[in-house]
């Protein structure tokens, strides 16, 4: 075995998780595309500040898990742990507010430093959505439709369950931030060690803690229902009122809350019970004052981000979702001259959008054996004969016959 393996927390995508992840972005960008989002990039790293400034120094991804490093000029560059600042930061700096409505998709790899386990990595990869200029209910039902749409075209709409929960305006949750604060500082010394820290800086995280003893001590904890204003909760009844129209199915769960800072009015998850404790595939919410924070015009936004490489495990874990191989077309040929006009029909069905597999190696015995073992089911022969022609035939692998053909229709295969 090398002494070189790949570094903790990260994995190499073999050819068929590759195609389990290729297969789930194509579906997700046809959708994205059918609900009129285009696509964008932003560079894997920023300057800290977009990340520090937008996630909350407070929040787990700041203060533990952020890759920060100065790099040569002595600036302080963090490779991304989430999509959405990037596309903030994106919106503010390129002057895209000039044509809102914004509704942007992307992909690509994140990086958080943290405890490597089954479903999470240190480089993991999102498809995630974000509506920025819309501050009506109906962008969030919108998107929340687009997510349902995304896991039903992937197989697994039957395998999650909708979680949604309203933090209000920054007013209702600063208020219950400050009962929630009043109730739990009494019973500091019960909580966990995360939680004692969370307390002080970001303490409607110990709401969804794992840990059993806060669970009991947050169970009499206030309602954030009872803190929400009029407006907030005709907010929220419109999201839940539309998701009920579109037949989405969901749960509100009060104790949900998000671990970033920046969210506000609806916040939601994807969840399942087949991943073991990582049971979040696909989360999102509302952030209203994100794009003020990287200096920006107040603009609101609502958006989601998937974990790809959790929707994969789910595929891999049904093997009905599994994603079907394409069958190729088998190019078998005797002779170099015949490898070379094989070559020639591969390029032209490649150009057709078929898919095409030319054996060179093994003799012509090997070739039929290896195309079966692809479950071919049409290849085309090519035989060189000694005055240099080339004879060629078409073989059904389903029914085994041989038909001789010409070139021309070796190409309409």
């Amino acid at each position: 075995m090398s002494k070189y393996q790949s570094v903790r927390g990260t994995r190499d995508l073999l050819p068929a998780l590759k195609k389990t992840f290729r297969s789930i972005e194509a579906k997700a960008y046809n959708a994205a595309q059918n609900y009129g989002f285009k696509e964008i990039e932003t560079p894997i790293f920023e300057f800290s500040d977009v990340f520090h400034r937008s996630l909350g120094e407070t929040s787990d991804a700041v203060s533990k898990e952020t890759y920060t490093f100065a790099d040569r000029g002595g600036d302080s560059i963090t490779l991304r742990p989430e999509g959405t600042a990037g596309v903030v930061r994106a919106f503010v700096s390129e002057g895209l507010a000039q044509h809102n409505p914004n509704k942007l998709y992307y992909y690509g790899p994140m990086f958080r430093y943290e405890r490597p386990q089954k479903g999470r990595y240190r480089q993991f990869y999102q498809f995630g959505v974000e509506v920025l200029g819309l501050e009506n209910p109906q962008a969030d039902v919108e998107v929340l439709d687009l997510a349902w749409r995304i896991l039903n075209e992937i197989g697994l709409g039957g395998k999650v369950t909708l979680e949604i929960n309203t933090l209000g305006d920054q007013v209702d949750r600063k208020a219950y931030r400050d009962a929630l604060v009043q109730y739990l500082t009494p019973l500091k010394d019960q909580l966990s060690e995360d939680s004692k820290v969370r307390l002080e800086k970001n303490p409607m995280r110990i709401l969804d803690s794992k840990d059993e003893g806060d669970k009991k001590l947050v169970a009499g904890a206030p309602k954030m229902d009872a803190f929400l204003s009029e407006t907030s909760k005709a907010f929220f009844k419109a999201v839940t009122d539309g998701l009920s129209e579109l037949k989405i199915p969901f749960q509100v769960n009060p104790k949900l809350v998000r671990g970033l800072d920046y969210y506000c009015h609806t916040v939601f998850e994807f969840v399942t019970t087949e991943l073991g404790a990582q049971g979040t595939v696909l989360a999102g919410g509302r952030y209203d004052g994100l794009v003020e924070t990287l200096g920006g015009q107040k603009t609101p936004g609502v958006g989601w981000a998937s974990g790809v490489d959790r929707l994969a495990d789910l595929c891999e874990l049904n093997q009905a979702l599994q994603v079907p191989a394409k069958t190729p077309i088998a190019i078998i040929s005797l002779g170099d001259k015949a490898l070379v006009s094989g070559l020639k029909i591969a390029s032209a069905l490649r150009a057709q959008n078929k898919y095409c597999e030319v054996f060179m190696t093994g003799n012509f015995k090997k070739k039929l054996e290896k195309a079966n073992k692809l479950n071919t089911e049409k290849a085309v022969l090519l035989f060189e004969q000694e005055n240099g022609e080339i004879e060629y035939k078409i073989k059904d692998f389903k029914t085994g016959e041989e038909k001789p053909a010409s070139f021309e229709d070796c190409l309409k295969i």
